[in-house]
């Protein structure tokens, strides 16, 4: 299987995100991506992205909120098994739990990683002229390596916030949202441009 480097940088970006590596035995992995159900179309635009490790369409499912009881409709897919997605699993989850690796700059080589990234885990406040890219609960140091990532590779100046339960956060000024916008904007599927309304 042969990936050019915006492929490459793209599964960056998704594992980045919301995509997860899934162990596939010991040397191999699949990429699983999920969304809700209203964003099937920007799931399907990232299958399309790498036609030669998905096939077919997505899966239609429904999960029951154990407190609330609410139902939620979301879309999955998965990827073929491989070993180069194996060699990432390894990268990204070395015991077992989803880690931002060192040299995080060397793997993103290419916008499209930085765009489905916040695509996925980004918000723009219109009230503070603001965007945020989630990172979930990471240890400072891994927030730290982002931050840093982004900087270097995509020259876009950042801060790192904790955000307590739900853990850090790279927090962007309104000052630097133009320079995201040059680099994402031209990947923005219709169901995602609400997250680039920068004012």
């Amino acid at each position: 299987m042969r990936l050019n480097k915006d492929q490459e940088s793209a599964i960056i970006g998704m594992i980045l995100g919301d995509g997860y590596l899934q162990p596939t035995g010991k040397k191999n992995a699949r990429l699983r991506l999920e969304h809700r159900a209203d964003h099937k179309d920007y799931l399907v635009w990232k299958t399309k992205l790498l036609p030669d490790l998905f096939q077919g369409g997505p899966t239609f499912l429904e999960r029951k909120h154990p407190k609330t009881q609410k139902i939620y409709r979301y879309v999955r897919q998965q990827s073929n098994s491989s070993p180069f997605l194996g060699n990432l699993r390894r990268l990204f989850y070395p015991q077992g739990k989803k880690v931002i690796p060192q040299k995080l700059d060397k793997l993103l080589k290419s916008d499209i990683a930085l765009a489905i990234w916040y695509f996925d885990d980004g918000y723009y406040y219109p009230r503070d002229k603001s965007a945020y890219i989630y990172l979930g609960t990471i240890s400072r140091d891994e927030a730290y390596r982002a931050h840093q990532a982004i900087i270097k590779r995509y020259s876009i100046e950042n801060k790192v916030l904790d955000k307590k339960r739900k853990g850090f956060v790279i927090y962007i000024p309104h000052k630097e949202l133009f320079k995201l916008k040059v680099k994402i904007e031209r990947y923005v599927v219709p169901e995602m441009v609400y997250k680039i309304k920068f004012t």
